[in-house]
């Protein structure tokens, strides 16, 4: 399926948040997601479905000072 990852055009095998992240090798990784500007809990993301053209943001927490 044809989604915008983080601004990138990106071709995923996924119908859910977690199976995207799992696709994208990121199943274990520590991130916040929003799909289609709407945060999706970590939670949720089992639940949370993909359509074609949909946007997700994936971001990792920084550290610094």
């Amino acid at each position: 399926m044809k989604l915008t990852i983080n601004g990138e055009p990106r071709d995923v095998d996924a119908a859910t948040v977690a199976e995207a992240l799992a696709a994208l090798g990121m199943a274990d990784a520590r991130v916040a997601t929003a799909l289609n500007g709407n945060f999706v809990a970590a939670t949720l993301r089992g639940a949370a479905r993909l359509s074609p053209g949909d946007a997700l943001e994936i971001v990792a927490p920084m550290q610094g000072g």
